[in-house]
């Protein structure tokens, strides 16, 4: 089939991003949040980006222009049924995800294909509670959406071969490539990141190294564009917490068991960069670290 509009359920980092790449490609999208005010920063946000792309000569002011114009937002989730591809973008917790299903599927075309952006719950047993599974597949896209090149498409057990086609000529017509990853917790890029991470916070809470050395060690002697703790911050440390759970959860293998201290930082609601504070301290004109 053919996909023409995409309906996208958060209107967060991840949701605006998708939002902002899938209108620069021509397609009609429905953003969706629970709150007016962050469907408002988004599209703000969209507009400041896609300001920085025509400055840099990415695009053009008229592409911009009617990338915004193909832009709906709306706070009643229903709306989202009416598209082609429905992408779930909400928080990293498998009960909200569900629900969010829950909700649409009632409302939803019959060939309407749902996915989910989820960086690391089961696929299959998302689908499972859906009326569609065969129509269901994660979607995954790398933060920033407007940057990175890579997005992971995850078949579940009962995913078909034209759901799997037509995501993946979403991706060629976004410009991005795609990586076909089986429905293991985590997948493939989280698998492998968030161990990384989470093995960088235990060499801070085992005193090691402090927050600068141990991020400063990353980019000077692995040649990382950002340290893992910094990293951390950007991706949001209650995100990583969950993924490490869901690795740990679904693998049984005590080598993902999450950090104490990444635990402590997100029970003081210490998340990174969208609380001002996590391992580093972002409220001046510089960041500092917290330890």
């Amino acid at each position: 089939m053919e996909i023409k509009s995409v309906g996208i359920v958060g209107a967060g980092q991840m949701g605006n991003g998708i939002a902002h790449v899938m209108a620069l490609a021509g397609y009609d999208v429905i953003l969706n949040d629970i709150s007016q005010d962050a469907l408002t920063k988004a599209m703000e946000l969209m507009t400041k980006n896609m300001d920085r792309q025509v400055s840099r000569e990415k695009i053009t002011a008229s592409e911009q222009a009617a990338a915004l114009a193909r832009i709906e937002t709306t706070t009643t989730l229903t709306d989202v049924a009416k598209a082609d591809l429905v992408i779930e973008a909400a928080t990293e917790r498998e009960t909200v995800k569900q629900a969010i299903f829950e909700d649409l599927i009632p409302h939803l075309q019959p060939h309407t294909i749902l996915t989910s952006n989820t960086s690391s719950i089961s696929i299959t047993r998302l689908a499972s509670r859906t009326d569609r599974p065969e129509k269901f597949m994660g979607f995954h896209f790398m933060n920033p959406v407007p940057v990175m090149q890579l997005v992971e498409l995850i078949r579940g057990i009962a995913t078909d071969a034209p759901t799997f086609d037509a995501c993946k000529t979403v991706v060629d017509r976004l410009g991005k490539t795609a990586a076909s990853a089986e429905d293991f917790p985590a997948f493939i890029v989280n698998r492998i990141l968030m161990p990384m991470i989470n093995e960088a916070v235990y060499t801070l809470y085992e005193g090691v190294g402090s927050v600068k050395s141990i991020d400063s060690s990353l980019k000077l002697g692995a040649n990382h564009p950002m340290g893992p703790l910094e990293l951390a911050d950007f991706i949001g440390l209650d995100t990583c917490l969950a993924i490490m759970n869901v690795l740990h959860d679904g693998l049984a293998d005590t080598k993902y068991r999450p950090c104490p201290l990444l635990t402590k930082y997100v029970e003081a609601g210490w998340l990174g960069r969208k609380t001002e504070r996590g391992f580093y301290d972002y409220r001046g004109d510089v960041p500092v670290p917290t330890r």
